[in-house]
Order: structure tokens, then C-alpha cells, then sequence
């Protein structure tokens, strides 16, 4: 059985999908992009504060979960350039301080709403 998990401290899915689905131990999130939930905008701050407002999205809907960030097992991060792939890490490395998950971090050639950064998770409760 799954339960859909939603929450107005991350953005509203903008097509058929939810933000996150609960199913056993486990939850996934839909891929978050930078947009700040209160302005609709992308965050500002370049990459770094894309990642972050994408992370803070992701953290928003596990906590709907009754999960945290230390619950994440695995992040898949979609970037628009690789070349932002240093400043993504720097900022993404601040949210998971130890034990960091397992992770993927590919190259797109476009993202929804044309984002620089998508990042989606798995966590296990």
C-alpha cells in the first residue's frame, strides 16, 4: 500500500505526479527543482543556492514522512552543466555532514522550467 505525501513547504507538482510516495520502509520523492515554495522562483545564489532550495524541498516533504535527511539511502542529482558540478557538491556535502548516501549526479540536456539542478531520493524509515 502506498500513501501519497504532500506538503506546502515544497513546491506543487506542476504535472500528474505526486512529491513523494510512501510504500513500507521506504519513500521516494519526485525530482525537486530549485523553486522556493513561497515566491514560485528559482532560488537565487547560483548553483550552490539552487542546490540547497532543491535539498530543502527534498527535506520538506521527508519530514512529511516523519523522516530526516540522515534517512536518505540514495540521491540521483540532475544538473544542467557539469561544470557546476563543484559548487552542487559543495553545497550539497553541508546536508548530509556524515554518512552520506549513495549518489548519482548526471548531465541533462534540459530540466523542467529550464532549472540548472533536479534532485530526487529514496529514504528508508
Amino acid at each position: 500500500m502506498k500513501t501519497v505525501l504532500a506538503t506546502d513547504k515544497a513546491p506543487s507538482a506542476i504535472g500528474p505526479y505526486s512529491q513523494g510516495i510512501a510504500a513500507g520502509s521506504l519513500v521516494i520523492t519526485s525530482g525537486q527543482l530549485p523553486v522556493d515554495p513561497a515566491t514560485g522562483a528559482f532560488a537565487e545564489g547560483g548553483i550552490a543556492g539552487q542546490t540547497r532550495q532543491s535539498l530543502e524541498n527534498v527535506k520538506a516533504i521527508l519530514a512529511q514522512a516523519g523522516l530526516g535527511m540522515e534517512d536518505i539511502i540514495k540521491t540521483t542529482v540532475f544538473l544542467k552543466d557539469m561544470n557546476d558540478f563543484a559548487a552542487m557538491n559543495e553545497a550539497y556535502a553541508a546536508f548530509f555532514p556524515s554518512d552520506p548516501p549513495a549518489r548519482s549526479a548526471v548531465e541533462v540536456a534540459r530540466l523542467p522550467k529550464d532549472a540548472r539542478i533536479e534532485i530526487e531520493v529514496i529514504a528508508v524509515k
